[in-house]
């Protein structure tokens, strides 16, 4: 029997979180019948395939495992998950989140009556005092489309050419395709009772630091999507301005030091001291507050500025675009 539904879900080396997945897929109130699950295994890893396997002689779900030996990132891991599907209806959903269990039954309700694309509501539980990193997460809630929680008929996955594999990690790729869906005309459906639950995970307290290379991608989504782009994306234009300010008076109050002028460089280096002062402010802002918390972060106030601005150039040099 051809299913009805294709659950595609990319991993990358985390079988603990995804067996938690598929365990939450296992409990839907769908019939099981009608849906299939592809795991693709992106940087195919011995781990992550026994568990797949594993599962797959435990559940009444049919479970396929599609090993992608070399890390590609979860756009091209989706393309390769539905391309292989056999449902009319594509859902993606990633390895770290929780699936309600009606999260299927509501979402074909909503193809029953035409949908083409239908985006569920993501819900991510919170303590009191959401550390930075927490609250970034948190956004998901208020997303406009995440392949997080997405369904999508086959045939538009096809109109669109499927993601766009140059977003090589989870950022990003998501928007991409929400705005080529909207170029070509495709509505998208919002479902609120298609939930999943995106708990957050521990992270180094220095991950902030990593993350800022996603600057780049947002300069690939603005090239090939300005106008998209420019209504829906955030700008969060202060605090650029605020990471320009920042940086330049380091590198002026530098160069004049090292020119003789030692009067106008303390002038550059005082309001490099007031926009740090500000940044840990912001950042620091309804968190929970230790020394420690504190010195984590002014250390990464201090060089998430300068990395920030650097990818944003990079991105607008690499994707030829005036992007700042």
């Amino acid at each position: 029997m051809k299913p009805l539904v294709s659950i595609v879900i990319p991993t990358y080396r985390r079988p603990h979180l995804l067996r938690r997945c598929l365990q939450a897929l296992m409990r839907q109130d769908f019939d099981h019948q009608q849906v299939e699950v592809l795991v693709v295994d992106d940087g195919a890893d011995t781990h992550t395939q026994r568990l797949v396997e594993e599962i797959a002689q435990q559940s009444d779900l049919p479970l396929t495992y599609l090993a992608q030996p070399e890390r590609r990132g979860p756009a091209a891991a989706r393309n390769r998950g539905w391309r292989a599907a056999s449902g009319t209806i594509i859902a993606f959903t990633d390895d770290d989140c929780i699936p309600a269990d009606s999260w299927i039954g509501s979402a074909v309700q909503d193809f029953s009556r035409g949908a083409q694309v239908v985006t569920g509501q993501v819900r991510v539980p919170l303590s009191d005092t959401p550390t930075e990193a927490e609250k970034i997460v948190a956004f998901l809630e208020t997303a406009e489309f995440v392949t997080a929680n997405c369904f999508c008929l086959r045939s538009v996955l096809e109109q669109v050419g499927g993601l766009d594999e140059r977003f090589d990690i989870a950022w990003r790729e998501d928007s991409d395709l929400q705005f080529r869906f909207l170029e070509s005309g495709i509505p998208i459906i919002r479902n609120p009772d298609a939930v999943i639950v995106h708990p957050c995970r521990k992270a180094p307290w220095w991950a902030s630091l990593k993350d800022e290379r996603k600057n780049a991608y947002d300069a690939l989504l603005y090239r090939e999507h300005p106008r998209l782009f420019q209504d829906r994306i955030p700008k969060y234009r202060r605090l650029v301005f605020l990471y320009y300010v920042f940086v330049l008076s380091f590198l002026l109050g530098v160069g004049l030091l090292l020119a003789g002028d030692p009067l106008a460089a303390s002038v550059a280096f005082g309001v490099w001291a007031l926009s740090l002062v500000v940044l840990i402010g912001r950042r620091l802002r309804k968190t929970q507050w230790s020394l420690r918390q504190i010195g984590q972060t002014a250390i990464t106030s201090v060089l998430t500025p300068f990395l920030s601005v650097y990818w944003r150039l990079y991105g607008a040099v690499k994707y030829r675009t005036l992007y700042w």
